[in-house]
């Protein structure tokens, strides 16, 4: 008996200096890649299934259990021998942050050391037009006419911002700015130009959009360039969307209309035929007589 009760004390004291370990990414992770989170004990003999993981929301400003959640990525926490897993199979912006094991034995709270890690991604690059919505973008080749102006802006989301920079193919410049600005163009104006975004921490993360420019001769028709196709689509939208208002107003009329006249005459039947007393559509009279009430 006494041995037995040396024996727990033993395992409980040792236990209780097992120190709870977190191990993880220990370099950048990029935006799609497999993470990889464990929780264990420096003492491989320590149970290892009273552990989780939890999560440091920002805008909570506390600690939250990491939880099953398929619209966040989150898999379920796998326990295997002597250390629990956490798998993170398409890592994205949500799921960057600060991650420390938690264990809860014997009404007791420990914890890791937290880790932290930051997913590295860069979106799309999106080509804009000065003077033109950015819901329309740009077309890869643009025409423009004699004399104008062209400036281009690109744009990407980035976990930091980006570096960006113009180039034309032929040419040996570089411009270090998400703009370009094109005065009065002119023939020798014409050509493709790039821009290209670099991630500042990553450089394998770089995306690049390339546009084709022409100048139209000066008896080109309005029309024939980017900004009068463009006004020529919004217009025949914008008639189109008359048109089906003005028949749908017409048919809503023309329905009422046909409603209205459709409807005949209240059928009173006290109007066709007198009631008499011993009737069923008598009304109650205290007179005595068998001529007609009306």
């Amino acid at each position: 008996m006494n041995v037995l009760l040396v024996a727990a004390v033993v395992a409980l004291i040792h236990g209780s200096y097992a120190t709870l370990l977190i191990k993880g990414p220990t370099q950048p992770v990029l935006e799609g890649e497999s993470v990889t989170l464990e929780c264990l004990y420096s003492d491989s003999e320590a149970n290892i299934s009273q552990v989780h993981f939890e999560k440091f929301a920002e805008y909570m400003q506390k600690w939250l259990p990491v939880r099953e959640r398929f619209w966040c990525y989150n898999p379920k926490p796998v326990v295997q021998s002597d250390r629990l897993t956490l798998t993170l199979p398409h890592p994205g912006r949500f799921n960057e942050g600060s991650y420390r094991c938690v264990s809860n034995t014997e009404n007791v709270t420990r914890s890791s050391e937290p880790l932290t890690f930051k997913v590295y991604y860069m979106g799309e690059l999106l080509l804009t037009r000065a003077g033109f919505t950015s819901y329309l973008g740009v077309s890869t080749k643009l025409k423009v006419r004699l004399g104008d102006e062209v400036v281009l802006k690109c744009s990407a989301g980035s976990s930091e911002e980006p570096t960006y920079y113009w180039s034309k193919d032929g040419d040996d410049w570089i411009l270090p700015s998400s703009t370009l600005t094109l005065r009065k163009m002119t023939a020798a104006d014409e050509g493709q130009y790039t821009c290209v975004a670099e991630h500042p921490s990553v450089e394998t993360l770089s995306k690049k959009r390339t546009i084709s420019i022409a100048v139209l001769p000066e008896d080109a028709r309005w029309y024939e360039s980017s900004d009068g196709q463009l006004i020529l689509m919004i217009s025949a939208a914008a008639a189109a969307l008359l048109v089906f208002l003005l028949s749908m107003s017409v048919f809503l009329c023309r329905r009422a209309k046909q409603a209205k006249t459709s409807k005949g005459p209240i059928d009173d039947r006290s109007q066709k035929k007198p009631i008499y007393k011993t009737s069923v559509e008598s009304l109650p009279s205290t007179c005595a007589d068998k001529q007609p009430l009306v």
